[in-house]
């Protein structure tokens, strides 16, 4: 007797595993290198080395009225009439001045956002405090930096609008100058003279932050490029207080 065995299929259907599937590149964060950290961070140093450039002129032109009231009326005249008659009375020194208002703000804006950026990587603060030094340089640059938009304001509408100026906007810019640092105006004086140790206090933070940024700074640069931001703050802190003290203590009238 024959029996019959039925075969099954020869070959087993096998289940072919799925391909791994490939990992999801993540998403780039829309706006590039300027909204990363340290594209912010050039930003600052970039518009930080505008305003510096600016005050060094401004400074120059300050020390100017040790010249005698002609030399300072004649340094604001030649600012209003840069390249006359090519371009209209004043269109050069409003563009520079657009060109510095926009400096300010972007390097307002860079600050806040990476401070902002800090605060939400480090949601919990640290048990350990932080070091004097930083925490020192981290309110300097803060409220350094509220204190000087303020001072500005006021300086602007005291010396350049002559709002709250005793002599006002008609008069002649050495008068302004002159008037607004009377001795009688004392603490007028002393209010510039806090906001512009402030500003070189800023000024020497900002500018090795900037080293820092830019990439210069290494173990062998680094003693020289402090002395560097050191001296460009004393130099201009100097040189922007000696015209109003000179005012106030009568040296120049």
């Amino acid at each position: 007797m024959t029996a019959t065995i039925e075969r099954g299929s020869a070959t087993a259907p096998v289940n072919t595993p799925a391909p791994a599937s490939k990992k999801t590149p993540t998403p780039k964060k829309p706006g590039g290198f300027l909204t990363s950290s340290n594209g912010k961070k050039v930003v600052m140093a970039v518009t930080g080395a505008v305003m510096v450039s600016f005050l060094v002129l401004h400074m120059l032109g300050n020390l100017k009225i040790f010249f005698g009231r002609e030399s300072f009326n004649d340094y604001a005249h030649w600012l209003r009439t840069l390249l006359e008659p090519f371009a209209p009375y004043r269109t050069v020194l409003t563009i520079l001045e657009i060109g510095l208002v926009a400096a300010v703000v972007l390097h307002m804006w860079a600050a806040i956002s990476l401070s902002r950026r800090a605060g939400k990587a480090r949601p919990v603060k640290y048990v350990a405090k932080k070091s004097q030094a930083n925490g020192y340089a981290t309110h300097i640059m803060r409220w350094g930096g509220v204190t000087i938009v303020l001072f500005v304001i006021w300086h602007l509408l005291d010396l350049t609008f002559g709002v709250v100026n005793p002599k006002g906007f008609d008069s002649a810019p050495a008068d302004r100058m002159i008037s607004g640092f009377d001795p009688s105006r004392w603490w007028v004086t002393l209010i510039y003279f806090v906001a512009v140790v402030m500003v070189g206090m800023h000024l020497r933070h900002g500018i090795w932050s900037a080293f820092q940024t830019l990439g210069w700074a290494n173990k062998d640069r680094n003693k020289a490029l402090r002395a560097t931001a050191g001296l460009v703050s004393i130099v201009l802190v100097i040189g922007f207080l000696v015209p109003p003290l000179a005012i106030t203590f009568g040296v120049v009238k």
